[in-house]
């Protein structure tokens, strides 16, 4: 019996236009009645993660960042952090900027942004139907770089880094390997979002890395909290879809990838469920826990 569930979001439990489907909001319910850890783990900040945790009734902890930080819904207090160090995001933010390429900056509950672009847009687009109290903030900055470096008390989660080109892209990807002691998720395939155009949706691809602290992981933060729950590595399922879910699927008793998973995270999964627009997290969880 799995007593712990992790959950990636954006290309798992999120659809393609960036919602829970009802039929998988149903199983995950039924999950947490059952007694069941529902954890959901993401890249994303507090507020962002935290709204999509309550739509399911999930009230225990969430991991945000990519595994930057385990945040206790009850207590209303982070529990675990583990931030990318200032110098560092600096220095990143450099390589950026010399080299005309996109980022953006994650603290605890902000977005750093020059514009409105790429996975910004997306969250700009959900903010559209969420009420004051529960939009992601974004706050656009002519100068990111003097920003941070003026900034005396801020904790960095995360730095995307993204573009169209995989020429471009790949030329960063080297420069960022000579950086040490961070850890900067490798890339095979271009993202891809479902993004609104007046009446319709229209898709926006891109690259994406995210770099975080060199003990940033989602499966070490998913350990943390199963050891606070006296639950076992056996006990643990997780699903995911991309290289930053690749540690948990590997090592939890079941590592399970989505159905749009690339081959190579595909390849390390015990099981591979439905894609994200076919409520693959619901099936997998009802095979398993045989909720009906």
């Amino acid at each position: 019996m799995y007593k712990l569930i992790a959950i990636d979001l954006d290309g798992t439990l999120l659809n393609s236009y960036g919602i829970i489907s009802e039929e998988d909001k149903v199983v995950l319910k039924k999950a947490i009645e059952n007694d069941v850890k529902i954890i959901l783990t993401s890249g994303r900040s507090i507020m962002s993660v935290k709204n999509f945790a309550n739509e399911i009734g999930a009230n225990d902890c969430i991991i945000c960042g990519n595994g930057s930080l385990v945040y206790n819904i009850q207590k209303d207090e982070i529990i675990y952090k583990k931030y990318i160090d200032k110098k560092k995001v600096l220095q990143i933010i450099k390589i950026c900027e010399d080299n005309s390429i996109y980022y953006n900056v994650f603290t605890q509950d902000t977005i750093l942004t020059s514009s409105l672009a790429y996975n910004v847009l997306f969250y700009n687009q959900e903010n559209i139907k969420k009420p004051d109290n529960k939009k992601t903030n974004i706050n656009i900055i002519p100068n990111i770089y003097k920003y941070v470096e003026e900034r005396e008390k801020e904790d960095y989660l995360k730095i995307c880094i993204c573009d169209k080109s995989d020429i471009i892209f790949g030329g960063i990807m080297k420069k960022l390997k000579e950086i040490k002691n961070i850890n900067a998720m490798e890339v095979a395939h271009m993202a891809r979002k479902l993004i609104a155009n007046g009446t319709e949706y229209v898709p926006v691809e891109y690259f994406i890395t995210e770099i975080m602290n060199q003990h940033a992981d989602k499966w070490n933060a998913v350990n943390y909290v199963a050891d606070m729950y006296g639950i076992s590595t056996d006990e643990i399922m997780v699903i995911g879809d991309n290289m930053n879910d690749k540690e948990m699927i590997k090592n939890a008793g079941l590592g399970v990838a989505m159905g749009n998973s690339a081959p190579y995270i595909q390849e390390i999964a015990k099981e591979v469920t439905l894609d994200n627009n076919s409520n693959g997290v619901g099936y997998i969880i009802k095979k398993y826990l045989n909720i009906e």
